[in-house]
């Protein structure tokens, strides 16, 4: 073969490799699928209401019964749409879910804030960061009867929040990019 066909070989070659990666978005990352979200109004607040397909990969769960400490992070945003200009975010919520593994007692912490809960397997831990009942996100008299409004949830692993080595090993690493698409919906109160 020619060397001038083994270069238009290559560059094809090159070419079709990164059109396939351009065409799926998730080839470096694992996915968090969403079952469900939705914004409800109790009392005189409106509350999300959300529910992910979560699991842990192995390299997640390895990594956990090693010590190293888990952030998670639920967005929350919500938009009123504007013809004329961008659309104005009114609501920009974001929750940090730190989930360890303690060797000693053998259970599992997920802490949020201030608050932490012990949990004895690692599917409890999983069922709970999956899951968001009656958050308050907004008061009633903050959104116009009759409005339109475009909210949306995601769930992503927060991989700025480990350790250094790891961060390094999360740029190369699809076990190390866990997240959820954004997931959108309108909202009319």
């Amino acid at each position: 073969m020619s060397r001038f066909l083994r270069f238009r070989f290559l560059i094809g070659l090159v070419c079709l490799s990164a059109t396939l990666l351009a065409s799926s978005p998730h080839a470096l990352a694992d996915t968090i699928g969403v079952r469900s979200a939705d914004l409800r109004l109790e009392d005189d607040t409106y509350v999300l209401n959300a529910e992910f397909d979560f699991a842990l990969n192995p390299t997640l769960e390895e990594a956990l019964q090693k010590g190293v400490p888990l952030y998670f992070v639920l967005e929350f945003e919500l938009r009123r749409p504007r013809w004329y200009w961008f659309d104005e975010k009114l609501i920009s919520l974001s929750i940090q879910y730190r989930v360890s593994y303690d060797v000693l007692t053998e259970k599992y912490r997920v802490g949020t804030g201030l608050l932490s809960i012990h949990l004895d397997s690692l599917e409890e831990v999983e069922r709970l960061v999956s899951r968001v009942a009656a958050r308050p996100v907004a008061r009633k008299d903050e959104l116009v009867a009759g409005a339109r409004y475009e909210a949306r949830v995601r769930l992503r692993l927060d991989v700025t929040q480990l350790p250094k080595p790891f961060q390094l090993n999360a740029l190369g690493s699809r076990d190390w990019s866990l997240q959820s698409d954004w997931y959108g919906w309108s909202v009319v109160p």
